[in-house]
């Protein structure tokens, strides 16, 4: 866009005309991020398993047929999910990223729970939280499935650990696309993540868990003592749903 002559404007004019510039630049990022993804259409579930998925968006889970896992379970993805597959749920609770939903009406495709917020009380088809958490959206998506009466649970994307040698960098798939921060940013601190998914294990004792490993696995010590968490290698979840 050309630069604004201040001269030419009153000082109320001259904001106005900035934040309509500053909105259009906004839009033309989302739809630059999205030209190339087609939304994809819904997979029906073939049963009514006892199983759920819930998806972080780390690395790990990047190269799994995502539209399998909904033929066996119900799946719970978080954010941006949704530019390559659609869950059967998605938990948003950034105001960007769930204003990024609603330019693209997936609440309308497949069912969003977020936090109550101003920015978007008066958009329609969004499911909220009532009290809200006040968590992470992987945490809230694991502690929303948990409430949903299943036998297991299967965690996946949940890596905590970064990338690079000194696993420093950020992880995550949708890094370095709007939204997210950059591939070569430092990892974003997963201690009130690790916090809340163990908090949301421990007070659903009669629910097997199983978290599925990076292919560098990492374990924090407080996911060792739970009686109803186990882990499995990446290699080996696909084997056992032949994904």
């Amino acid at each position: 866009m050309p630069k604004i002559d201040k001269s030419l404007y009153t000082k109320e004019e001259f904001r106005k005309l900035k934040a309509a510039r500053r909105l259009e630049k906004q839009k033309k990022a989302v739809q630059s991020a999205l030209v190339s993804t087609d939304i994809p259409v819904a997979v029906p579930r073939l049963n009514n398993s006892k199983i759920g998925f819930v998806l972080g968006n780390g690395k790990s889970r990047e190269n799994i047929n995502l539209n399998i896992l909904k033929q066996i379970g119900t799946v719970y993805g978080c954010n941006a999910i949704y530019r390559d597959f659609l869950p059967d749920y998605i938990v948003a609770v950034d105001t960007k990223m769930v204003l990024e939903l609603n330019s693209n009406g997936i609440q309308h495709k497949v069912s969003v729970w977020t936090n109550q917020n101003k920015a978007y009380f008066h958009m329609t088809g969004f499911n909220f939280f009532n009290p809200s958490k006040g968590w992470s959206s992987g945490p809230t998506a694991l502690w929303m499935a948990s409430e949903h009466d299943y036998d297991e649970i299967y965690i996946l994307g949940f890596d905590y650990q970064g990338l690079g040698e000194n696993f420093e960098l950020v992880n995550n798939v949708y890094a370095s696309t709007y939204n997210y921060k950059k591939n070569h940013e430092r990892a974003t601190y997963f201690g009130n993540w690790l916090k809340q998914t163990t908090t949301t294990i421990q007070k659903n004792s009669k629910i097997r868990y199983i978290r599925v490993l990076a292919e560098r696995p990492f374990v924090p010590k407080e996911l060792t003592n739970l009686s109803n968490l186990t882990h499995i290698s990446l290699d080996e979840f696909k084997k056992r749903f032949a994904v």
